[in-house]
């Protein structure tokens, strides 16, 4: 079981984001993104999307920090990669 967080490179409301994610549990990731005091309105359905001055923290709490594909790579093998369309429905 891990937490994954990509690079802050996605820019959206005046700051960088990025996408946090776990490779087996929608549960583990709420439980880690809590820790990190993230709203859960961040949430994506498979990801949660994180500011970029959440990264470092998140990294110093165990997430291992990947590529964008590795992210969706990771959610397909995992089973939990969600279509855009079913998010948050």
């Amino acid at each position: 079981m891990a937490i994954l967080v990509d690079t802050a490179i996605w820019p959206a409301h005046d700051r960088f984001w990025c996408h946090l994610i776990s490779d087996t549990s929608v549960d583990e990731l709420h439980d880690f993104a809590r820790e990190l005091g993230i709203p859960e309105r961040g949430f994506e359905g498979d990801h949660y999307d994180i500011p970029d001055e959440y990264r470092d923290q998140a990294i110093a709490k165990g997430a291992i920090p990947v590529t964008s594909r590795e992210v969706v790579t990771a959610l397909y093998a995992s089973g939990q990669r969600q279509r855009p369309s079913l998010r948050n429905a």
